[in-house]
């Protein structure tokens, strides 16, 4: 693949990527970006979201939910939270990390009590993983927050 650059995923339980590819699509905290060989230096944080990865393969995706990716000249690095391949998820996973969400939401609204900055990112965080789910077209069984 010509103009391609070192692209390396993991998590906390295992490295799920790293080989060459053309393009990654990464859901940014401060919204979607993609990178390429010859993107600027940037650190950002993820949210919850779908990693689309233009490798030597096709295209691969994974849910992620949440984390760092760093991109340097020819490489990007994700450092995700959690990540699964997109044809791995299960049913129980999304409701996991809806879960998660779900109770960091709930901690949030009780540490924060008048400080909705913190609880409307919990929030956000929440309704991310929710739409996850349904872009992957894997409903989740978790109830939407009330």
């Amino acid at each position: 693949m010509a103009d391609t650059m070192q692209f390396d995923l993991v998590s906390p339980e295992r490295r799920l990527a790293s080989h060459k590819v053309a393009s990654v699509k990464i859901p940014g905290a401060e919204g979607d970006m993609t990178v390429m060989a010859g993107h600027a230096p940037t650190i950002t944080t993820l949210r919850p979201g779908v990693l689309k990865v233009d490798g030597p393969d096709g295209e691969m995706d994974y849910v992620v939910s949440g984390g760092f990716a760093e991109i340097n000249a020819g490489s990007l690095s994700v450092l995700a939270e959690k990540a699964i391949p997109v044809g791995e998820m299960t049913r129980e996973d999304l409701d996991q990390m809806i879960e998660e969400a779900r109770k960091a939401h709930e901690n949030a609204q009780e540490t924060f009590k008048n400080e909705p900055g913190p609880v409307d990112d919990a929030a956000k965080v929440l309704a991310d993983m929710v739409a996850v789910g349904d872009h992957i077209r894997l409903s989740s069984n978790a109830p939407l927050p009330g």
